[in-house]
Parts: C-alpha cells; sequence; structure tokens
C-alpha cells in the first residue's frame, strides 16, 4: 500500500506518489495533474462539483464557487473580514470562531471546502494506484500557524485522509531539489509564491541531511493580489464602481487569465462579459508590472527577515529555488534576481515541485524507501510560542525557527497567596505583550495545595511535534497534579463539529453518492462530446455517409440529456457515441499510422515499435 504527497494548494492541488523509486504526480482521467482547488455549491447550499467544472461556473448565476479558501483556514472572522469583501463571500461575522460563509440556509467553513478536494485527490490516487492509497503527507505553508495547520488536519480528517505529517511547502520543495540535484554542502534560499501564500526558507544540504535554517512569510500575499489588482483596473475601465460577487468572479477569471497569457506576451486583450455588456481591454506586460511591483516588493521584506535570522547575507546564498505558480511572472524572477544577485534556479516545475517532495517523504515514511537511511529532514518552527504573564506580557518559550521536533520547560509560580489553581494562556508570535499576539488556546491547572505566593514550583512544558502541531502541559511538582491540551484555537471546529460533519456525511451518504454519480456522468459526458467535436473539426474528411449527421444529433440528444438529472440516460447515450463513433475513431489510428511509417524501412518500424525481428 504506496502513501502519497498531497499539495493543497490556494489556487490549485495535486497528488504524487513514488512508483519504482521515482516520483510523480498522478493524472486525471483527462491527463491533468493539476486541480482547480474550487468548489462550486448551488444556491441551497448544496456542493454540486469540485475542480474545473466549478471554476468555469465560476463566473456564472444560480450559485457560489470557493476559490482560494487556503487563506482562510484557521483564521477568525474578524482577521478575514476584509479579505473576505475581496471575494465578495458573505462571510458571517462572529469574532473567535472559524470562518463561516453564507450560501443559502446553510454554513460553509473553509476545512469543509478543503475537504472536498483533498476527497477528490485522494480518489484519483486510489484509481491510478488501484486501490485505496496508505496515509498522506499534505504540505503546508512554512509560516503557518497551530491554527491554520490544525485546520489542516480537520479538513484530512474530514475528507477521510489518513495523515501521516504535514510537511512544510519549501522543506518539500527542497526534498525534490535536492534529491534530484544533489548540491551538499550549498545552502539554498526556496522562494515559495503561491497564489495566496508566501514563504521563505533558507536550507542547508548536507550529506542528506536538510536543515532549515531559517523562515518567514506572509500567508496573506500571492497571485491571487495580482489578480485583484488587474480585476479592479478591468472593472473601472467597464465604469463599473461595486460589482456584485458575479460581476466580480468574472472579472477576476478574465484577470488571471490575462496575467497567464503576459508571462509568454508582451500584450494581451481582456475580454469578459460583464453586467451583461461584453468589455474588452488592452493591457501591456509593463502596464501589468506597473500595477503588481508594490505586491512583489511585498516580498522583500520575508526574505531579508529569513536572512537574518540565518546569520547570512544574500551573497551566502548558492542557489535560489522557485516554487509556487505566482513565481511564473516574470517580474517576480526578475526581483528575485535583483534582491539575490544572482538569476533563480528554474530548472523545476514550480507547480509539481511541492507535491514530488511530498510524495518523497511520503515515501520514506513508509519505512521501506531507499531514502530513508540516507535523508534526514530538519525543520523549524516559524513563529515563538510562550505563555502569557502578569501584566500582559508574553514569556517565550520555544522561540521562532527552532528545529522540530522540539520541546522546552519552564518553572512558575503563583502571585497570590493560598492559591489554588493557575490559568494557563498559550500564545504565539514575536510581540511583547499578549495583546499584539495571537491566543492558540486556555487551560486550568487546578488542585494546588494553598501556599504562600511564591512557594509552589509549576513546570509547565511546550512539545511541538514533527507536524508543528503544540502541546502544553502544566504539573504541580509537589503533588505530581498535571494537566495537558493539544492545542487548538478557540475559533478551530471542535472534536464535536467535527463528528457532527462526518455523522451528516454517513447519514446523507445514499443522496451524495447519487449526487456524485450524476456529477461524473456529466463530467464523463462532457468530456467524450469533446473529443468527438475535435476529432470532426479535425479529421472531418475521413467522416463517411451520414457519419456526421449521426454524430450530430447523438451530441444534441447527450446535451440535452446533461441538463436532467437522469444519470442513466446520460451513460446509455455517452456509450452509444462511444460506439457509433468507433470506426470513425479507427480510421484517425490508421491514418496516423500510415503518416508515422511513410519513407521508413520495416526495420526502423520494427524498432520504434520494439519489436525483435
Amino acid at each position: 500500500m504506496a502513501n502519497i504527497g498531497i499539495d493543497l494548494g490556494t489556487t490549485h492541488s495535486l497528488v504524487a506518489v513514488v512508483l519504482n523509486g521515482k516520483a510523480r504526480c498522478l493524472l486525471d482521467d483527462d491527463e491533468r495533474t493539476l486541480l482547480p482547488s474550487a468548489v462550486r455549491y448551488n444556491e441551497d447550499g448544496d456542493p454540486i462539483s469540485i475542480g474545473y467544472p466549478a471554476l468555469e461556473a465560476a463566473g456564472q448565476a444560480g450559485g457560489t464557487t470557493f476559490t482560494s479558501v487556503k487563506r482562510f483556514m484557521g483564521r477568525s472572522a474578524s482577521e478575514v473580514a476584509e479579505e473576505a469583501k475581496l471575494f465578495h463571500y458573505d462571510l458571517i461575522e462572529e469574532d473567535q470562531k472559524a470562518v463561516r460563509f453564507k450560501v443559502g440556509q446553510r454554513e460553509i467553513t473553509p476545512i469543509e471546502v478543503s475537504s472536498f478536494i483533498l476527497r477528490l485527490l485522494h480518489s484519483r490516487a486510489e484509481e491510478c494506484l488501484f486501490g485505496r492509497p496508505g496515509g498522506a503527507v499534505i504540505t503546508v505553508p512554512a509560516y503557518f500557524d497551530d491554527a491554520q495547520r490544525q485546520s489542516t488536519r480537520d479538513a484530512a480528517k474530514l475528507a477521510g485522509v489518513d495523515v501521516l505529517r504535514l510537511l512544510n511547502e519549501p522543506t518539500a520543495a527542497a526534498l525534490a531539489y535536492g534529491l534530484n540535484e544533489g548540491h551538499d554542502g550549498q545552502r539554498v534560499a526556496v522562494f515559495d509564491l503561491g497564489g495566496g501564500t508566501f514563504d521563505i526558507s533558507v536550507l542547508e544540504l548536507n550529506d542528506g541531511i536538510f536543515q532549515v535554517l531559517s523562515t518567514a512569510g506572509d500567508t496573506h500575499l500571492g497571485g491571487d493580489d495580482f489578480d485583484h489588482a488587474l480585476a479592479g483596473v478591468l472593472l473601472q475601465q467597464a465604469g463599473i464602481v461595486e460589482a456584485d460577487g458575479t460581476t466580480y468572479r468574472a472579472a477576476i477569471r478574465a484577470a488571471e487569465a490575462a496575467k497567464r497569457s503576459l508571462t509568454d506576451t508582451e500584450t494581451t486583450t481582456l475580454s469578459v462579459e460583464l453586467n451583461g455588456t461584453a468589455v474588452e481591454a488592452d493591457i501591456d506586460r509593463t502596464s501589468f508590472e506597473n500595477l503588481i511591483r508594490p505586491i512583489v516588493q511585498r516580498t522583500s521584506h520575508a526574505c531579508l527577515q529569513a536572512l537574518s535570522d540565518a546569520g547570512l547575507q544574500t551573497s551566502d546564498i548558492d542557489e535560489v529555488v522557485l516554487v509556487g505558480g505566482s513565481t511564473r511572472v516574470p517580474l517576480v524572477r526578475q526581483h528575485v534576481e535583483e534582491l539575490f544577485g544572482r538569476p533563480p534556479h528554474c530548472g523545476l516545475d514550480p507547480d509539481k515541485v511541492v507535491a514530488l517532495g511530498a510524495a518523497m517523504q511520503a515515501d520514506i515514511l513508509t519505512g521501506n524507501s531507499d531514502l530513508a537511511e540516507d535523508m534526514l529532514l530538519l525543520d523549524v518552527i516559524p513563529l515563538s510560542l510562550g505563555l502569557e504573564m502578569m501584566g500582559g506580557v508574553v514569556e517565550r518559550l520555544i522561540p521562532r525557527c527552532s528545529t522540530i521536533p522540539a520541546s522546552a520547560s519552564q518553572h512558575f509560580t503563583t502571585h497570590m497567596d493560598n492559591q489554588t489553581a493557575v490559568d494557563i494562556h498559550v500564545m504565539q508570535g514575536e510581540r511583547e505583550l499578549v495583546k499584539d499576539c495571537r491566543s492558540l488556546g486556555r487551560f486550568r491547572l487546578t488542585g494546588i495545595p494553598p501556599q504562600p505566593a511564591g512557594t509552589p514550583r509549576i513546570k509547565v512544558e511546550f512539545m511541538v511535534d514533527a507536524d508543528g502541531i503544540l502541546r502544553v502541559s502544566a504539573e504541580d511538582t509537589a503533588t505530581g497534579n498535571k494537566t495537558e491540551i493539544d492545542v487548538q484555537p478557540s475559533y478551530g471546529l471542535s472534536e464535536d463539529e467535527i463528528e457532527d460533519m462526518l455523522e451528516d456525511a454517513i447519514d446523507n451518504a445514499e443522496t451524495d453518492i447519487d449526487e456524485r454519480l450524476l456529477i461524473d456522468a456529466r463530467i464523463e459526458a462532457e468530456q467524450i462530446a469533446n473529443q468527438v467535436k475535435k476529432a470532426i473539426d479535425q479529421d472531418g474528411a475521413l467522416l463517411e455517409g451520414d457519419e456526421k449527421a449521426q454524430f450530430e444529433m447523438l451530441l444534441n440528444e447527450l446535451a440535452g440529456a446533461m441538463t436532467g438529472t437522469d444519470r442513466h440516460q446520460i451513460s446509455t447515450i455517452s456509450k452509444k457515441i462511444d460506439e457509433v463513433t468507433a470506426p470513425f475513431a479507427q480510421r484517425r489510428i490508421e491514418r496516423d499510422l500510415e503518416l508515422a511509417i511513410q519513407g521508413k524501412s520495416a526495420a526502423d518500424v520494427a524498432e520504434e515499435l520494439g519489436v525483435t525481428q
């Protein structure tokens, strides 16, 4: 049973596995590795499509397509209020609770949305591997805090995915990079700019040891911000002051397409229908770069911070590795080169490298990998962990950039005579005052014998596991009385909420399966229809008799069936199209073979086909 690696991304997600000693990304039925991190809900709040179908319907009325939910994972409503407005999501404003969006009569969490994406990737792996995979290594941004990591675990649990480990994305990338390139003794900066997050990690590669020296970043900075900036320009040119959700999402899709186009061309045209009016706007790369330059420059602070934490200068970096689809933007690569004084390493596919590294780590965790004996990962904690002390100050127990797993303990005492309990308030952050740091959780140690203030000795211990998840314990050393918790922020999903969602999934399993089968039938039908139409357009000359009319009649029947809810009808017509078009497909294959062997000897053809004469 093979373990898998999953890159749960802001814009796209992937799943990978190690087969025969080589990591590879798994394909969907259309031979695509990327799965858009998008889930569409209808007006009643029911999920109806995932991935490409959801993304294609993002600008349409009659539902809500959630994208970029990774930006909302593990956050409270107050933390993301402004960001939710950018996406035109209907945010339920309840502070100190997990982000929830309103769709119809339902409340949707980013955890739930992410679980659908994880479930589909897990199903892809099951199909490709001809059986249920083992556990999964899921990647997270290095700068994800405890709440965001726990939310990722919750999403996996909801999806039925067994999480072996959470792995920092830059570390995963370095793992793939190091194995492929073998640069021992070098210091590598991994510059990871995705759709919604930015990380910079400095690593040292030595004798199979991947040691993270430092990490920094911004969990609210990425290619999405480029899209929002460009969409704003498009709406302005269209004279739209306040766009509704449907209009704005259409503008975002047009902006994203233009961004991708400007990666390879100097000019492009944004074409989109906004408020029922067709809008076109020409934009060149220079104008686009001027628009996004302030966003790109925001990465500099984190880069310099990571170097400072590692005690290094830019000149000490031997290689800069680019990760994340947003690093394809020419201005980003130019900025990295100017900042580090050397061209970045572009030999790896920035979209795939994180998933490949995750698969390698998953393979190592099987215990059977040849890599296990030769490799050691030493990752770090992104943000300091500590306790609230008297006066609202923070006492740090584990500083940022400490290697994980990590632990630290410290003795404290009471501040009042005859005090029989102490409150433990766990904090995360780099500021000195509680009000400027992030609260991770609270618990109480009771049963302390009444004594004068300052007499009891209370041992508080912090333990961070390989996933970066924190456990805190407090013990009265005199009595041995001890309390401990797995820190879970108050705005995360509770165990009861997770159980309720799982029970709801079980209760509605039959209905859900029917809906999923209908969706699958529609997707398969759409693929068949597109393939037939493409074949007719390309090789119409190979059609015989009334084949074209017959094909078009069946395609029209299929289009009508796809608007209904009878999946058996859709499947029946799809199979009939497959059968009827088989002779046409065979003629295309034979034509291609004839073209391939023209001018070649029998020996040459046999060699190409791998046939021994």
